[in-house]
């Protein structure tokens, strides 16, 4: 996230106020899930993983999405 000049307020921020695009259920040790939310007009993509038993989520890695990787509004992958 530093190297990304992401604060943990973006992260909380895109975790409470943006969309769910992604799970990965079958993830190990925990299910986690793709998140797209906007920092003003910077996207950001959150992946966490989600502990229920211990009510946690852990952040996996931040990354502003590609353009080159997204379609347009970053939620849907571009097709090769």
């Amino acid at each position: 996230m530093f190297e990304r000049t992401v604060s943990v307020e973006d992260v909380v921020a895109v975790l409470a106020g943006g969309k769910l695009i992604e799970r990965y259920q079958d993830d190990t040790p925990y299910p986690s899930a793709l998140w797209l939310g906007f920092v003003g007009a910077r996207p950001l993509h959150v992946v966490c993983a989600e502990n229920s038993i211990q009510d946690e989520r852990i952040i996996v890695t931040v990354y502003e999405p590609d353009p080159d990787l997204w379609e347009e509004g970053y939620t849907k992958r571009s097709k090769p």
